[in-house]
């Protein structure tokens, strides 16, 4: 037993949590959803590996707060995904977790009700379901790590994973991304240097050892064999960094460390200012880089849902609009329609021409 005196000291309550093992047998994947992550994850690491001359595109919510909007995101994003399929990748955004910088909500998972509830584990439950019913729509998903343990429970189901600006130096971080079954993606520091991003991805390439929970939640050492699919995010800084200039700069840091040269451009955050009717400017931007011979941007990032913008969270919960971000704003659902389908137009050469080489 804890010493009261000496543990604990600012706990106001300790709940337990069904176990990893419970969890996923209480909502098991489906062998259609087995399938498309598999084939989702095997996609992206070729994109990676320049087997597949395709490009990847992450486009999703900012962040999930309902999933009767995110779920008609995904019936639209899963046929337009289909019609651009020959030249572009499309991987959902699902993020279940927010960083904030003081306070504030943290995501479906720890706070799902949106009401300071913080019924973390219905909040689990409910973004295993939602995991579940996309990859068995077909459409594969994308989401960022912040909580160590999460991994356990839903990582089974996702198909790429972010380390964000926050964690991307953090040792913890680091180490999970080592042994994540997906390819990772870190991105770059708060203000825009590459230091963080270099130094994890040369660490997740390693090997690690280090305590995490098992599946049956015993407290385990795991060593991993590094991630051989860990790459660099652009997301801006104090200033954007998406243009030729900054992604050879990139380049530049990844060659002088002996790194592989994969980089995805994140359209939002500091690199639009935050501002959505930028996302497509910087868009087009990146293709125009790859359409000019390019070849180490792997693909991009749209903060994207049905409605454009975003809202506050209400006090009356009911009055939430299901289609409307509650984090950063996003562009809505024709912009990403155009935009995709732009997309695929102008790349569609560029894939042509590599597979003629290949």
């Amino acid at each position: 037993m804890s010493n009261p005196a000496l543990e604990n000291v600012n706990i106001r309550s300790i709940r337990t949590l069904a176990t990893p093992a419970e969890l996923r047998a209480q909502i098991p994947e489906t062998p259609l959803a087995v399938r498309t992550v598999q084939a989702g994850r095997r996609a992206i690491e070729r994109i990676l590996d320049r087997d597949d001359p395709r490009f990847l595109a992450i486009v999703g919510p900012c962040s999930i707060h309902s999933l009767e909007g995110a779920t008609e995101y995904a019936r639209r994003l899963r046929a337009l995904a289909d019609e651009v399929a020959d030249t572009v990748l499309v991987v959902m955004r699902v993020y279940f977790e927010k960083p904030r910088s003081v306070l504030g909500w943290k995501g479906l998972i720890n706070d799902p009700y949106l009401n300071d509830t913080f019924r973390i584990e219905d909040g689990l439950r409910l973004a295993r379901r939602f995991l579940v019913s996309i990859a068995e729509l077909g459409l594969p998903a994308a989401t960022e790590i912040l909580d160590t343990l999460t991994p356990q429970y839903i990582g089974d189901l996702i198909c790429w994973t972010a380390i964000g600006a926050r964690t991307a130096e953090a040792q913890t971080h680091r180490e999970i991304a080592s042994g994540l079954s997906t390819p990772v993606g870190f991105k770059n520091g708060t203000d825009g240097s590459l230091d963080a991003c270099v130094n994890g991805i040369a660490s997740a390439l390693g090997q690690h050892h280090f305590l995490g929970v098992t599946e049956d939640g015993l407290p385990a050492v795991f060593s991993t064999a590094g991630n051989p699919y860990v790459h660099v995010v652009l997301r801006g800084g104090r200033e954007p960094n998406f243009d030729a200039s900054h992604v050879a700069e990139c380049e530049r840091r990844l060659r002088a460390a002996h790194l592989p040269a994969g980089i995805v451009i994140d359209c939002s955050h500091a690199n639009s200012h935050k501002r959505p009717e930028e996302q497509g400017d910087v868009l087009r931007d990146v293709v125009s880089q790859i359409e000019a011979g390019n070849d180490s941007i792997r693909g991009a990032m749209l903060e994207s849902f049905l409605e454009w913008g975003s809202q506050k969270i209400p006090k009356d919960i009911r009055e939430l609009r299901p289609g409307l971000s509650v984090t950063d704003a996003c562009i809505d659902w024709p912009t990403t329609e155009t935009l995709l389908r732009e997309m695929r137009a102008r790349l569609a050469p560029v894939v042509a021409a590599r597979r003629a080489r290949s």
